[in-house]
């Protein structure tokens, strides 16, 4: 039987799966990422594939989620968040450790994938797929497959300067060397800034702002507030150019009670329409989706004749 390993590289975590022909998950693992250290990322990446393997007993086709894409001039790691990836030719990198091909997507681009085959998303004919996690990123899937762009950055919404009305008298340094990029508000780390300047920079994660909110503590209600609005005008500006029927919200801080309900609530007041048609989910295989969608860069075909 064919199987296809995924993985997906984050900025705290490295998740591995393989997965058969049919999409079933057989087995995954979890590490933690050496996110300053780019040879140990490979070296780890190595090791979760012949862990990965090893549990099988069979070889598999390999495909990797990633912070920022391949340069289509040079091949080369660019606008990766993970910064010690940037300018490294990973894709060549990992072939010859894994002594195999690798297929290298950026990571929103494998949640959308994974969303729109069996996810929450399989109804859409244009499909806006959002990761809110350590980085902010997006992807777009129309008629059956990805926009990747004339310069392969479509939907790298997460690098769009924040509205005005988000904060109007922020200036929030971006490690792409811009300002007050929506990646600096969105993201879990944005999130815990937003916090801060609530007078509460104590907090480390994201679920310590929830627990303190179902707690009642005000400040932690305000900062999930603003977000939840902040969320929704980022958005709009995407409604008003693609005008999506589905918005699929993944990675880490997605999982904000209620979030998708309270962007879907907010959007028609702030979309440029009478009506707003676009329905905002969750993604259905949740953290895991981005590796699903990894692995899902080898069809079941491919698979069955390289293995």
């Amino acid at each position: 039987m064919s199987v296809r390993i995924g993985i997906d590289l984050g900025g705290t975590k490295i998740e591995g799966a393989l997965l058969d022909a049919t999409g079933k998950l057989l087995h995954s693992c979890r590490i933690a990422t050496p996110a300053a250290d780019y040879p140990a990322i490979c070296a780890a990446i190595s090791g979760l594939v012949a862990a990965l393997e090893a549990e099988h007993g069979a070889r598999a086709t390999v495909g990797i989620g990633m912070p920022g894409s391949l340069s289509p001039r040079t091949g080369l790691v660019r606008n990766a968040n993970t910064v010690c990836l940037n300018g490294r030719p990973l894709a060549a990198d990992l072939s010859r450790l894994l002594q195999r091909p690798v297929r290298l997507e950026n990571d929103a681009n494998c949640l959308v994938l994974s969303e729109v085959n069996g996810g929450a998303a399989t109804s859409g004919q244009c499909v806006f797929g959002v990761i809110i996690g350590t980085g902010t990123g997006g992807a777009v899937h129309v008629n059956g497959a990805l926009l990747r762009g004339a310069s392969a950055i479509a939907g790298e919404w997460g690098h769009n300067h924040v509205p005005w009305s988000v904060a109007p008298s922020a200036s929030r340094p971006c490690y792409c060397g811009s300002r007050d990029c929506v990646e600096t508000y969105l993201s879990g780390p944005g999130l815990l800034r937003t916090y801060a300047a609530q007078g509460r920079a104590d907090a480390t994660r994201v679920e310590t702002i929830v627990a303190r909110a179902n707690a009642g503590e005000i400040q932690a209600r305000t900062t999930l507030a603003r977000y939840r609005e902040q969320l929704a005008r980022c958005l709009a500006s995407v409604v008003n150019v693609l005008d999506p029927e589905l918005i699929v919200l993944a990675g880490g801080v997605s999982n904000l009670p209620h979030l998708a309900d309270s962007v879907a609530d907010l959007l028609p007041g702030l979309a440029f329409s009478d009506v707003i048609a676009t329905r905002v989910v969750t993604a259905r295989f949740g953290d895991s989706s981005g590796v699903r969608g990894a692995a899902c860069l080898w069809s079941a075909e491919e698979a069955a004749a390289r293995t």
